[in-house]
């Protein structure tokens, strides 16, 4: 920048000029008079809030007033939820990932997807978790398991802040709810969204031979890579959901690969059965009714395979008279429209539970009874 002044009749900009073009000069007399009147200012209103001038009383209003984060705002919830919530990074000389988990017992325990931690395991790779003081451990994997795609994580640490669980079966589509994470490696990030629906039969996994089948909530909450394994808590800051999976957009609209607004979480019910399992026995075990499905098929319902195989002997499906080509439409009064359906209702029961569903065989529905059994 030039440092010459502008030339004609207006002179520098920080020089007031009379309207002949001429700079005011200011005489002695006037600026001492200007310096008392500044002074005179100066001390009014650096005055403190209550005072007089001249014998007059005066007061200066002065905000005093702080935000108020009442118990069960966003906030508050944020603020009990975040030091519970752990960022997880898996390495294996081949790559790695990362994700976050979430403390279940104070002694260590941690939950998590089993996707963020596959590749490391399998490439016999390090974990760390990081909790949000800042503080850094090798974990030690206790139990995955693909079918849930769910992991337990143990660091040799006591005294941490387990989260409470919720009830992820009385939660209604509209209710509130937050996701925490580490997203894109942003530890402690929140959003917030709502449970935008229950039962959606969403399909995950790293490989077609290690999917896993996940009777999901969605929501709208933001979620990113690296939100896999975080919780979504509901208004009370228990945990209802392991936030697991996204939907994209495909070519065809651009390609988008953050969220759209379509996440997708475990259910807390089947995350904490899991858990257990993996905690007691170092694997878990899921429900199955014996016959092997033809992925397929595109018609409504689920097909029993065409196949001299599909029905296993002395299994539930065989015992109830189901038989090869069987088009399964409902199970326990749900609809079933898709194969993925029917394999992730079954996976939300129990080993040993008794369910009803019906079936359509040359066009004639009938209904039958199975005792569900523990998958091998």
């Amino acid at each position: 920048m030039s440092n010459s002044q502008p030339t004609g009749s207006q002179g520098p900009w920080w020089i007031p000029a009379n309207k002949n073009g001429k700079a005011n000069l200011i005489t002695r007399a006037n600026a001492i008079l200007l310096a008392f009147v500044a002074g005179l200012v100066g001390a009014i209103f650096g005055a403190s809030s209550s005072g007089s001038l001249f014998g007059q009383s005066i007061n200066l209003s002065r905000s005093s007033s702080s935000i108020e984060r009442a118990p069960g705002s966003v906030a508050d919830i944020a603020k009990r939820v975040i030091p519970s919530v752990v960022s997880i990074e898996a390495s294996a000389k081949n790559g790695g990932s990362t994700g976050t988990g979430f403390v279940i017992e104070s002694n260590g325990y941690i939950l998590t997807n089993n996707h963020v931690i596959a590749g490391a395991v399998a490439a016999k790779g390090t974990i760390e978790v990081t909790l949000n003081s800042g503080q850094t451990f090798t974990a030690k994997v206790i139990g995955r398991d693909s079918s849930y795609d769910l992991a337990v994580l143990k660091i040799a640490t006591t005294g941490l802040t387990a989260l409470q669980f919720g009830d992820s079966d009385q939660v209604a589509v509209g209710d509130s709810v937050i996701a925490i994470g580490s997203p894109l490696g942003l530890s402690g990030t929140v959003t917030l969204g709502i449970i935008s629906a229950k039962n959606r039969a969403v399909t995950a996994g790293e490989s077609g031979n290690d999917n896993s089948f996940i009777n999901a909530l969605q929501t709208d909450a933001a979620i990113n890579p690296g939100n896999s394994g975080g919780p979504l808590v509901d208004s009370t800051g228990a945990v209802i959901g392991v936030n697991s999976a996204i939907a994209t957009l495909g070519s065809s609209f651009g390609s988008q690969s953050g969220s759209i607004g379509l996440g997708f979480a475990i259910p807390i019910n089947q995350a904490r059965k899991t858990a257990d399992q993996l905690i007691k026995n170092g694997k878990a075990t899921y429900p199955v009714i014996g016959v092997s499905i033809d992925m397929k098929y595109e018609g409504d319902g689920a097909m029993i395979a065409k196949t001299d195989n599909a029905i296993l002997p002395g299994g539930p499906a065989a015992l109830a008279g189901l038989k090869p080509g069987d088009i399964i439409t409902k199970f326990e009064g749900r609809t079933i429209l898709s194969s993925e359906e029917l394999i992730v209702a079954i996976r939300s029961k129990n080993v040993g539970d008794k369910v009803v569903l019906t079936y359509t065989r040359n066009s004639v529905s009938a209904t039958a009874t199975l005792i569900l059994q523990a998958g091998k």
